[in-house]
């Protein structure tokens, strides 16, 4: 028996000392499991969220798991600050009890998966296939995006993790960078990742915002460069005025025919308007169109394309209050054109685009007329809205009332895009109509930023106490470092 044991485990030892270990890497690996998502269902899903950075809304539910990861994503009180809307049953956000926001989904959702299309596209991963799109396209789309959503993190918050964020273990506790230096790194990405797009190379696929036209990422990124540059304009104007004039040069949206445009899919629980979900799915009716927006839009026949009409008449409710209040048929929730389960959301269109140039032409930027944008503007913007002609003041001359009414018809144009028009409060002043309500739990009013996550400083406390130390302490009262009004 002893001599077939040995028998045995010398037959053994030969039989792996020939083997290859190599050849066992698969041994558990399913023949049918993908070692890397595909770059094209990545770009997907990153796209996803970017409804939430300009048609700001509440949290959609999923189908059969209740509230879905876009909770993370969610920002209705947006539109509360800019007051396009009034909270009716559950008042507290218009009234700025919103102080810490979490940014984790926006890290760890569409910023990783654009990080890992430039990473998969660099190491050569087969998930990176050439069907996906070519190398150069799917590296600049990437890159546009990602500068996008850093764009946006950093106007909410100030300094953020930027050029050490994203590279998982390599770094688990990353500093918060200077919004200066991430701004003028994000100048740099969108500058070289437009020009690095090649029309004539395979288009990007899994694209379900622009459907792989390359051209139209360029204008995508030329359009992001222009409004970022219009933050610069009173801190560096310098900067603000060579960036601006770049991306103008470099090709922005030039018509309502090259709006970029989200388009949710109604027939999809997954992907339908979150709006939609709020009013007719769960039947909440939390909001309705504030007051100041029926009050200083009398007349104006966006106004019929904003909200719903009860009785023939769009009914505001009282912004800013305490008081509970019950909204259907008493006043007047989103119109079908913004509630719809298949709606669009606007992320850039032509109208803004005049507007920004009239800005600018109004401060002496650029050598254009901005009486003649203005008009244009508004024109466009009745265009981009199917209505009639608008009414509207003429253009004061390029001084601090002209300021005052280019900003207003934008955010006159700009509905539901609270994030945009918050910002352009911020920097400008304007519209000058947007006071806190009496229902305020803040002496300083409307909110200048929002506060790092509420666990910023327990898993990260040495980066953030130098950041606060830096930057100021982290209330929703300290400026970012644009706003300098």
């Amino acid at each position: 028996m002893k001599k077939k044991i040995l028998s045995i485990a010398t037959g053994l030892l030969v039989f792996l000392g020939a083997c290859d270990f190599s050849d066992f890497d698969d041994t558990n690996v399913s023949p049918t499991q993908l070692p890397a998502v595909s770059t094209g269902a990545l770009l997907t899903f990153a796209e996803q969220a970017i409804s939430y950075t300009t048609f700001n809304g509440p949290a959609r539910q999923t189908p059969t798991e209740g509230p879905s990861s876009t909770a993370g994503y969610a920002n209705a009180y947006f539109p509360l600050y800019a007051q396009y809307l009034a909270e009716g049953p559950y008042p507290s956000a218009q009234n700025y009890s919103t102080r810490n926001v979490s940014w984790t989904e926006w890290y760890r959702g569409p910023l990783s998966n654009l990080q890992a299309i430039i990473d998969y596209n660099n190491e050569g991963n087969p998930a990176a296939d050439l069907a996906y799109g070519s190398k150069n396209n799917q590296i600049a789309v990437a890159r546009i995006l990602k500068a996008y959503y850093f764009w946006y993190l950093t106007d909410i918050y100030g300094d953020i993790p930027y050029f050490e964020a994203l590279k998982g273990f390599e770094v688990k506790m990353p500093k918060y960078d200077k919004q200066q230096d991430i701004y003028n790194d994000l100048f740099k990405e969108m500058t070289e990742a437009q020009a690095m797009i090649n029309e004539s190379e395979a288009p990007v696929t899994g694209d379900v915002l622009l459907n792989g036209d390359m051209a139209a990422w360029k204008r995508f990124a030329n359009t992001a460069r222009m409004f970022m540059a219009l933050r610069l304009v009173d801190v560096d104007k310098a900067k603000a005025t060579t960036e601006f004039q770049a991306a103008m040069a470099a090709g922005a949206i030039t018509s309502n025919a090259q709006n970029i445009i989200y388009e949710f899919i109604g027939t999809d629980p997954n992907n339908w308007n979150p709006w939609y979900e709020n009013y007719t799915n769960d039947n909440r009716n939390d909001y309705a169109l504030s007051n100041t927006i029926v009050n200083n839009m009398q007349g104006d026949p966006r106004l019929q394309v904003y909200g719903e009409s009860i009785n023939g008449r769009i009914i505001g409710l009282e912004y800013g209050t305490t008081a509970a209040r019950n909204i259907p048929s008493a006043y007047s929730r989103l119109s079908q054109t913004f509630q719809g389960a298949d709606a669009v959301a606007p992320i850039f269109t032509y109208p803004q685009v005049l507007f920004a140039r009239a800005e600018m032409a109004n401060r002496g930027i650029i050598a254009e007329s901005a009486a003649t944008l203005y008009e244009q503007a508004i024109t466009a913007s009745a265009e981009y809205y199917e209505v009639g002609a608008i009414p509207h003041d003429a253009y004061a001359g390029n001084n601090v009332q002209g300021l005052e009414q280019i900003i207003t018809q934008k955010w006159k144009h700009q509905f539901l895009n609270g994030f945009e028009s918050w910002t352009d409060w911020r920097r400008t002043g304007y519209p000058s109509f947007l006071k806190p309500g009496p229902g305020s739990l803040e002496a300083q009013g409307i909110p200048l930023r929002h506060s790092y996550p509420a666990n910023a400083r327990s898993i990260n406390q040495a980066n953030y106490d130098a950041v606060i130390a830096r930057q100021g302490a982290d209330t929703n009262y300290t400026r970012v470092w644009w706003d300098v009004k």
